[in-house]
């Protein structure tokens, strides 16, 4: 085919991505990443040049685009030429914060392509996403939501990283006043302490093998400061979840003496959690990553908590059992019944 006619069906079907069905939308994003494995770089372009040509396009015509060239980007990042991801980087990082509030199908469309880059390129999109998140000013909500799926996806690349980000985004937390901030704030915490005890854990594959918990082990305990004795309070019941689900990984970071002192406190409000919310799984593996922190160190305090403690998982384990035998008695009607 030549290169006329792949410009000529490359523009047809980014024009055809503004149907309202979902089944052509799908097959349009399936057409162009066929294109886009023969020829990404032109691809990649037409793409882009779609964009900035028809800046006001509807959302759901440039999620679809954007969500082309994360596949096609995926696919062929090994492939993909230098200037042409610095291109795509620039592009994504535009189309993620243009709007200051959160429209999260288009932010997140951009910020796949980031997340996906990061894979291979993660110095150039560090140097990107730092640019805006900048000491001081409360980030897009997007800005901190890429750094924490970065934290995810490439844990060797983005732990060297992690130590100056948690500096910069501490006086941030403060500064957060919408649920929705804090939730990304904890959510990103969450994440980039796993993504610290995975390091740790895997040193030998680690391109830094001289990286310590005690790196980063002040920043957390100032984070969990705020996430237990403020955010944790929270009325709405899905910051509360993701908070407690952040403190299990941060507990296991946290100083031994930091962690020892909190535990009195800390055991008591994750079980009381239990009671106020439906998401007992989330509860239990943050508790249970708390409980093996303080093992680990030696605490000295479990004993006190033990009845507490034996009292809610003894609880949890008959909630467990008698959802067993419900689902066990189900399956036993519906298989008489077939």
């Amino acid at each position: 085919m030549e290169d006329l006619e792949i410009e000529r069906l490359c523009l047809a079907l980014l024009d055809a991505a503004n149907d309202k069905d979902s089944l052509v939308q799908e097959q349009v994003r399936k057409s162009l990443l066929t294109l886009g494995n023969h020829q990404p770089d032109k691809i990649l372009t037409m793409c882009q040049d779609y964009l900035v040509k028809h800046h006001k396009l509807i959302l759901g015509h440039r999620i679809v685009i954007l969500q082309t060239i994360e596949m096609v980007v995926t696919s062929k990042i090994d492939t993909v030429s230098y200037p042409k991801i610095k291109s795509m980087i620039s592009l994504a990082s535009d189309e993620m914060t243009k709007s200051k509030d959160v429209v999260p199908d288009w932010q997140q469309a951009a910020s796949n392509i980031l997340v996906s880059i990061g894979n291979k390129y993660i110095n150039d999109i560090m140097e990107e996403i730092l640019s805006k998140f900048q000491p001081g000013i409360l980030p897009h909500f997007f800005v901190v939501q890429t750094l924490s799926s970065l934290s995810e996806s490439n844990v060797y690349g983005m732990v060297p990283f992690l130590n100056a980000i948690l500096g910069t985004m501490l006086p941030m937390l403060g500064m957060a006043k919408q649920d929705n901030m804090k939730w990304v704030f904890s959510s990103a915490l969450g994440h980039f302490s796993e993504s610290i005890l995975e390091y740790l854990a895997n040193l030998d594959k680690a391109p830094d093998p001289t990286v310590r918990k005690d790196t980063f082990s002040s920043e957390i305990y100032a984070a969990y400061d705020m996430l237990f004795n403020n955010w944790l309070q929270n009325r709405e019941a899905k910051l509360r979840l993701t908070v407690a689900e952040s403190l299990g990984p941060m507990a296991q970071l946290m100083p031994h003496d930091k962690l020892e002192e909190q535990l009195p406190k800390l055991i008591p409000a994750v079980l009381s959690l239990y009671k106020k919310n439906p998401e007992h799984y989330i509860i239990s593996k943050s508790l249970c990553q708390i409980l093996e922190a303080a093992v680990n160190m030696g605490s000295r305090v479990l004993e006190m908590q033990l009845d507490n403690l034996l009292s809610h998982v003894h609880q949890q384990v008959n909630v467990s059992f008698l959802w067993y035998i419900i689902g066990t008695i189900e399956a036993d009607i519906l298989g008489q019944h077939n």
